[in-house]
């Protein structure tokens, strides 16, 4: 039987792929062509991104795919870059950072004219590599893979994977370990450091050719704006900022190495290195091994993008005036504010709002604190409770090794819940879909890893699975919303992960 395929999916070969952000120049990007992966190998294939940009899915199994997605193959026509940058990286600038282990293949044209830069990521060594070898490892390129697929589907803006490239070449990080290649797409892969880069070698000229490259590629609402049009531009960043690390702080990641370098002008999550989502609760933890002094702990992100905003705002100096520079981060903290209570009353099933609802969540949070309450499985749970108390109740109360403060607080959340229109089951089904019962433990991951340096793949793609879908039951797979078993304790990342 023939099988029978959309019109928009498209062979590898017929792929429209184009120039793009390298036709701004020499001084953007570094012509290169990625370095050959010895005897590659397929670990992963999203099939949902492959779609995405028009590709069949079946093209997953074409040698042609694997020595593109390898670095062992361009895209006639176009060249390949590594793109240069700068950026504050643990507060301190860095005058030339730059793609070092990133090559850009070109733009793919969807079918919708979406464009899609495809990055590989691993691809070898660049003018930007700083003496590193310009190889990711496999390690690496799988909890990204994974956790790009994890926060697509929780709703909040990310680069995005297409697949990951195996081989047997030895890297060498704290171990030896093997060379892998990610394929990520986005828009744009445009960063707050590229802005410095020019900035800050008075480059004025360059700074200004990229800021009417960001506006007329991704914000052209902007154009009939004048000179107003960089402002603009600033203060739309600013809010984009704003409401993305409002919606990590909701679901509890942590991000790890907020550096000006790893903030897109777009407002997506990029570059997974050492993040990690919060297990038990606690705003002071801290995911990144690298970070003992804690910049970027949990309870910072908010304030470190806005610091990060206020270098963006430095680096637009010579096409902002200081007033509007001043207008557009003053946006940041309301921003932040509205949209994170929006988040926390969705969280907390509360569809009205109220005077002292910032003081019963924060009376919640210090109870999930001094408990050291596992904080998905608490708002998952939380959904099962109703305005009178039921057997369910016990569910969520077994967290709390002492029930007072816990019982305290849940008489107050009833007597909240009195004030709000509908019924218990309708608040239920609302909050079970903002409240994940999967997200991606570092213990899964590390899971994954381990099954994939054995040549087993099988777990990458099972876990993707659960986690394209993490407010569904899935009862099938209920072993991966379990707490974390207790030699995860040991698990550290890092910013070589």
């Amino acid at each position: 039987m023939t099988t029978l395929r959309a019109p928009s999916a498209r062979t590898v070969d017929a792929l429209p792929v184009v120039a793009g952000y390298d036709l701004l120049g020499e001084r953007f990007v570094e012509p290169r062509d990625p370095t050959a992966l010895p005897n590659p190998y397929l670990v992963a294939f999203n099939a949902g991104v492959a779609e995405l940009i028009g590709l069949d899915p079946a093209q997953a199994a074409n040698p042609r795919f694997l020595e593109l997605a390898s670095g062992n193959a361009r895209f006639a026509g176009v060249r390949s870059y590594a793109a240069v940058y700068a950026g504050h990286q643990f507060g301190v600038y860095v005058p030339q950072l730059g793609d070092g282990r990133a090559i850009t293949l070109g733009e793919v044209i969807a079918p919708d004219g979406e464009r899609w830069e495809w990055q590989l990521k691993g691809a070898g060594m660049t003018a930007y590599s700083r003496f590193a070898d310009g190889r990711a490892v496999l390690r690496s390129t799988v909890r990204e893979y994974l956790c790009s697929e994890a926060m697509h589907a929780l709703g909040i803006p990310t680069t995005r994977a297409l697949a990951i490239a195996g081989s047997d070449q030895l890297v060498y990080r704290e171990r030896p370990e093997t060379a892998a290649v990610l394929s990520r797409i986005a828009p744009s892969h445009v960063r707050f450091g590229t802005f410095e880069f020019f900035h800050h070698r008075d480059q004025l000229a360059e700074l200004k050719t990229l800021a009417d490259y960001v506006i007329e590629r991704f914000y052209p609402q902007f154009l009939q704006a004048g000179d107003e049009r960089f402002g603009l531009l600033l203060r739309e960043v600013v809010l984009r900022t704003a409401r993305l690390i409002a919606r990590w702080q909701t679901v509890g990641f942590q991000h790890g190495v907020l550096n000006t370098d790893n903030m897109s002008i777009l407002g997506l999550t990029l570059d997974y290195g050492p993040y990690g989502f919060m297990e038990a609760y606690d705003p002071a933890w801290i995911c990144n091994h690298s970070d003992p002094y804690g910049r970027y702990r949990f309870e910072m992100q908010p304030t470190i993008g806005l610091w990060n905003c206020r270098a963006l705002a430095v680096a637009l100096s010579s096409l902002v005036e200081k007033d509007a520079a001043l207008e557009a981060l003053a946006a940041y903290e309301p921003a932040y504010i509205d949209h994170l209570q929006a988040l926390l009353h969705a969280k907390f099933g509360l569809a009205q709002n109220a005077p002292d609802d910032v003081e019963l969540f924060t009376q919640c949070f210090r109870a999930l604190l001094d408990a050291r309450v596992d904080y998905t499985t608490f708002f998952r749970r939380l959904a099962e409770v109703s305005r009178e108390a039921t057997e369910e109740d016990d569910r969520i109360a077994e967290l709390f090794a002492d029930r007072a403060p816990w019982e305290a607080w849940l008489e107050r959340y009833r007597g909240r819940l009195e004030r709000e229109a509908g019924d218990d089951l309708a608040r239920r089904r609302r909050m079970l879909a903002v409240n994940p019962k999967y997200v991606l433990r570092n213990y899964l991951a590390q899971n994954a890893i381990e099954a994939a340096e054995r040549r087993d793949f099988g777990e990458i793609a099972r876990l993707a699975a659960v986690l394209r879908r993490p407010f569904d039951e899935q009862p099938e797979r209920d072993a991966y919303g379990s707490l974390p078993p207790d030699w995860a304790a040991g698990l550290e990342v890092s910013c070589s992960s």
